[in-house]
């Protein structure tokens, strides 16, 4: 009766974050929208009213249609309700059409795909559950979780005023990851493919994935020491995984295979004709190498060492262009990129190989990829560090030292998102929302490992304190500067060099503590 009743309450305070956190979203429908929300509109429009052979050929907006085709179904799809609000935003031809209809149904299709994101956090909670025996509510790790996925600042502002999907394709992941803690292998092998198929950005963390499976899922059993037994293998699991990326493949390739038109979807999908950064830098690797390249670029002019006729034009007063050349340092090409991303990725899937850890070896693989990824991937979106924090949210609450690591990742991580929301309305809403949201983070994860040392060193900290004096300054300072008119970009420049120093810094910090990790696991030994 007390397990029963305990559960009830669970249920009751879940719930009440979920209904809390959807109100806010129905407060935010107002709010700004960016250039994506056209891009969904348009796709609304283009799988509506053409047949399906000209879903990836179709070009009267410049966002044409390059998610992968589940993706597609799902947009045509949610079009058969969209008529019912204003059959006007369906017409292809009707660029930037934004009726009061189309918000609504356009903010409200986020909003309720968002339900299969909060199912998801429900399923991650039940496996963090229980750890630590607490009368206080507010300090049970399910319950910390439940807000730090929930109330996930970054995911609130790219998805609900910025404007995107992200909810509903990370409860996909999310929930395909809880699915493997929960030993139901093919379940979330399953709900990983079929996210491939929805996005293919999340192909970074299929390493993760695959290799997670085939230790604990393909070979059945391990040695006392925790070594994997090799005649433990299992040739039906194998054929069963493989049945399942065949089908679902199958189902969402095969009518474009059939048609021809495999290479055109795979030309919208990777588009390597962009630049290596997006028109904002991420927060990455590449940030800091262009600034370098600047930096090194202004001292060569001043010491005479550059001949200032013979430097791109656009590499010095452009900012933050997409075609970034560079002046003094070698310029980067999609291969390059690749094989930083591979070298990257590579120590972690070989600690999740050979010192397994469980299902916490699991997710910091996951993250280890998604953040290598972020770090050295062709053409990154600043918005791409989600992938990186909301995994790394389910670690942060077992763990003290993987809880000072998510402290430090989200609070720069969510900062560079900063520049998304440039309208002045906004700022007090982003403002408002990341302290509300890093305030709790940093209290309730301080009071869940209160008997353990102090989750971040003096230095971390006075790292995360510069990041008020920076907003300040580009918010506030700088626009009263004539340097506003002359470098426009140096607001995106400085906040995306100094939050690629605490990314590149959280990032080396998890590896690290991942590679002098000793395996622990000794399941699965006969």
């Amino acid at each position: 009766a007390r397990g029963g009743a305990m559960a009830a309450g669970a249920r009751r305070w879940f719930r009440a974050l979920a209904l809390g956190v959807s109100f806010l979203k129905c407060l935010l429908i107002p709010a700004y929208y960016s250039t994506d929300f056209e891009v969904h509109r348009n796709w609304l429009a283009i799988t509506h009213n053409l047949p399906l052979s000209q879903w990836y050929y179709e070009a009267t907006s410049e966002w044409t249609l390059d998610y992968p085709p589940f993706f597609a179904w799902f947009e045509c799809a949610l079009s058969h309700v969209a008529k019912y609000f204003d059959p006007k935003m369906l017409v292809i031809e009707n660029l930037n059409y934004t009726s009061r209809a189309t918000v609504f149904f356009q903010r409200f299709s986020v909003i309720f795909t968002d339900i299969l994101f909060i199912y998801a956090v429900h399923e991650c909670c039940r496996c963090v559950n229980g750890k630590r025996a607490t009368k206080d509510i507010l300090e049970k790790p399910a319950f910390i979780l439940a807000v730090l996925l929930l109330w996930n600042f970054g995911l609130l502002i790219v998805d609900h005023i910025h404007f995107q999907y992200n909810g509903f394709l990370f409860g996909l992941m999310l929930l395909s990851a809880a699915r493997l803690c929960q030993k139901r292998y093919l379940e979330g092998a399953l709900l990983f493919a079929i996210l491939l198929h929805f996005k293919h950005i999340y192909v970074y963390v299929a390493p993760a994935y695959g290799i997670y499976l085939l230790r604990s899922y393909c070979f059945t059993a391990n040695n006392a020491d925790g070594s994997l037994k090799w005649r433990s293998f299992s040739l039906l699991h194998v054929t069963l995984l493989g049945l399942i990326v065949c089908l679902v493949s199958a189902l969402s390739l095969g009518p474009f295979i059939v048609l021809g038109q495999l290479p055109q979807v795979i030309s919208r999908l990777f588009p390597f004709r962009r630049g290596l950064c997006h028109a904002y830098w991420a927060p990455n690797f590449w940030a800091l190498y262009n600034a370098m390249d600047k930096a090194l670029t202004i001292f060569g002019l001043k010491c005479n060492f550059l001949d200032p006729t013979k430097i791109p034009k656009a590499s010095m007063t452009g900012g933050l262009v997409q075609e970034f050349q560079h002046t003094v340092l070698p310029s980067v090409t999609p291969l390059a990129t690749l094989i930083c991303t591979f070298i990257a990725i590579l120590p972690s899937v070989f600690c999740l190989w050979f010192k397994p850890q469980g299902p916490r070896g699991f997710l910091q693989c996951l993250v280890l990829c998604a953040l290598s990824s972020f770090m050295f991937g062709w053409h990154v979106h600043e918005k791409a560090i989600l992938l990186a924090i909301l995994p790394l949210s389910l670690l942060s609450v077992q763990r003290a030292k993987d809880a000072g690591i998510y402290l430090i990742l989200t609070t720069t991580g969510h900062f560079s998102l900063f520049p998304l929301l440039f309208t002045p309305p906004e700022l007090p809403i982003k403002i408002l929302l990341m302290l509300l949201f890093t305030v709790y983070s940093f209290s309730s994860l301080k009071s869940l490992f209160r008997r353990e040392r102090p989750l971040l060193n003096w230095l971390e900290t006075i790292y995360l304190i510069q990041l008020v004096p920076l907003e300040i300054f580009c918010e506030i300072i700088f626009p009263l500067t004539p340097w506003k008119q002359h470098f426009p970009f140096v607001p995106l420049l400085l906040t995306s060099v100094y939050c690629a120093l605490g990314v590149t810094y959280a990032w080396l910090k998890l590896y690290v503590s991942v590679l002098t990790e000793r395996s622990t696991v000794r399941q699965k030994a006969e």
